[in-house]
C-alpha cells in the first residue's frame, strides 16, 4: 500500500468516526427533546386533572337531580309495598325463618338490626316504616342533607335486609349509590339546605377557606364513582346478556314481555312484539346502548344519544316489565351525565313558560333573568374558589379576588 493510500484510509476512518459521533449526539439531543416534551405534557395533564378535582364541585345541578330521584324512589317503594309491610318485611314473613334466623349478613350487625328486633311487634315496625318514609321525603327535599343521609342508608340497609329473598340488584345498586352519595354535596342546588345558605349570610371561616380542596376533591371523587358504578353496571350486565341465544338472536325481550309476572301490560306487550323486526330492533338496540354507553360519554353528540337511549330502555323497563323503582335508580345516577348549564338552560325555559301562563309581564321575566345570570355568577365563583358562595356577599367577594382582565365568561 503507498503512502498516499494510506493517507486516505487515515481520512476516511476519522471521517466515519466523526460522522458516528455527531449522529450519536443528534440522536442523544433528539431524545432529550423528546423527554422533555412528554414531561411537559404529562405535567401539563396532572395540572389539568389536579385541577378538575380539586378546583371546583363537578355536576352540582346532577348529583342535585340524583338526590331528589333518589328519595322519591325511596319513598315509592315504601308506599307502594306499605299494604303487605307485614307480610313482606314483618311479623307476616315469619314462616320463611328469617326472623328466627337471618340469611343476610346485615340483620346480625348491630348498626343495621333495628328493623330485625321489631319485625315481630307490628306497631312498632310500622312506625319504624313510616320514620324511614319520612326520612326519605327528606332526602328529596334536601334538609340538613349531610346529616339525615347516613341514617337514612342505615334505616334502608336495616330494612331491605329484613326479608333478603325479597331484595334484588335494583336494591343493591339502590344502596351502593346512596353510599358514594355521602361523599357529595348533594344538597347545593335545589334543596332546602341551598336555600338556608342564601339567607344566612356569612363569610367562609379562614380555616373552611383554607381546606376547601377537601370537600370538593371528596365531591368529584364520588362523582366519579358513581359514573363508574353505573357503566360497570350496563357493561357487563350487556357482556352478559350477548352471551346468551336469546339476545344473539334477537328475541330475548319477547319472552318476559308474555309472562304474567314481568307483562304487566298484556295490550301495549302484544303490540310491542306482534311484529318480529321490531322485537329484534329493540333486543339488539337495547343490547348496543348497554355495551356502548360509556364510550359514547366521550363526544358531547353522541353523549346525547347515549342519554336518550339508555332513558327509553328504562322507561320501557319500568312501564313494560313493571319494575319502575329500579328504573328510576337508575336514571337517578344517569342525571350525573347531564351538565350544569344544560340544567340552568332548562331551568330558565321553565321559568319564562311558568311566568308566561302566570301572566308575568317583562319585569318578571327579567328578574328570573337576572336570577339565572346570578346562577352563571355563582358559577363562575366556584371556578375560582372552589366552592359554591352562599350569598351575594360571598359572591362579592369572590368576585374581588379575580384579576378585572382575566375574568373568564360563563
Amino acid at each position: 500500500m503507498t503512502k498516499t493510500e494510506v493517507q486516505t484510509s487515515n481520512e476516511t476512518q476519522v471521517d466515519s468516526r466523526t460522522e458516528a459521533g455527531s449522529g450519536t449526539v443528534g440522536l442523544g439531543l433528539a431524545l432529550r427533546q423528546n423527554s422533555r416534551y412528554v414531561m411537559k405534557r404529562s405535567t401539563a395533564l396532572l395540572s389539568r386533572l389536579e385541577e378538575a378535582l380539586t378546583g371546583s364541585y363537578k355536576s352540582t345541578y346532577g348529583i342535585a337531580v340524583t338526590r331528589i330521584l333518589i328519595g322519591f324512589t325511596g319513598l315509592g317503594l315504601l308506599v307502594t309495598n306499605f299494604n303487605s309491610r307485614h307480610y313482606t318485611f314483618g311479623v307476616g314473613s315469619a314462616w320463611n325463618g328469617e326472623i328466627a334466623q337471618p340469611t343476610s349478613d346485615f340483620p346480625q350487625m348491630w348498626i343495621f338490626s333495628l328493623f330485625h328486633h321489631v319485625a315481630a311487634t307490628p306497631w312498632l315496625f310500622t312506625l319504624l316504616y313510616l320514620a324511614l318514609a319520612g326520612l326519605a321525603i327528606v332526602v328529596a327535599l334536601g334538609w340538613r342533607t349531610r346529616l339525615v343521609l347516613p341514617f337514612y342508608l342505615i334505616f334502608w340497609i336495616s330494612f331491605i335486609e329484613v326479608n333478603d329473598a325479597a331484595g334484588d340488584q335494583g336494591d343493591n345498586a339502590y344502596r351502593m349509590f346512596l353510599l358514594a352519595m355521602l361523599f357529595t354535596n348533594s344538597s347545593m342546588r335545589w334543596s332546602l339546605d341551598s336555600r338556608r345558605r342564601r339567607r344566612n349570610e356569612r363569610a367562609p371561616r379562614p380555616i373552611v377557606q383554607k381546606y376547601r380542596w377537601v370537600p370538593v376533591t371528596s365531591h368529584n371523587l364520588a362523582l366519579v364513582v358513581l359514573a363508574f358504578q353505573v357503566c360497570a353496571i350496563y357493561v357487563s350486565g350487556g357482556l352478559y346478556k350477548a352471551g346468551g341465544d336469546p339476545w344473539a338472536h334477537g328475541y330475548a325481550i319477547y319472552d318476559p314481555l308474555q309472562t304474567a309476572q314481568f307483562g304487566t301490560w298484556p295490550v301495549l306487550s302484544d303490540l310491542l312484539t306482534t311484529w318480529g323486526p321490531l322485537v329484534v330492533l329493540m333486543t339488539w338496540g337495547s343490547l348496543t346502548f348497554q355495551i356502548a354507553f360509556p364510550f359514547l360519554l366521550f363526544n358531547k353528540y353522541t353523549k346525547i344519544i347515549a342519554l336518550l337511549g339508555i332513558l327509553s330502555f328504562h322507561i320501557a323497563i319500568g312501564l313494560l316489565m313493571g319494575l319502575p323503582w329500579f328504573s328510576l335508580t337508575m336514571i337517578a345516577v344517569d342525571a350525573i351525565f347531564v351538565r350544569d348549564r344544560s340544567y340552568r338552560r332548562v331551568a330558565r325555559k321553565l321559568s319564562q313558560l311558568t311566568g308566561r301562563r302566570a301572566g308575568g309581564g317583562p319585569h318578571d321575566l327579567s328578574d328570573r333573568n337576572s336570577v339565572s345570570k346570578r346562577d352563571e355568577d355563582v358559577t363562575l365563583a366556584e371556578k375560582q374558589t372552589g366552592q359554591a358562595p352562599t350569598s351575594g356577599a360571598n359572591l362579592t367577594q369572590g368576585a374581588s379576588r379575580m384579576s378585572p382582565t382575566k375574568v373568564p365568561r360563563s
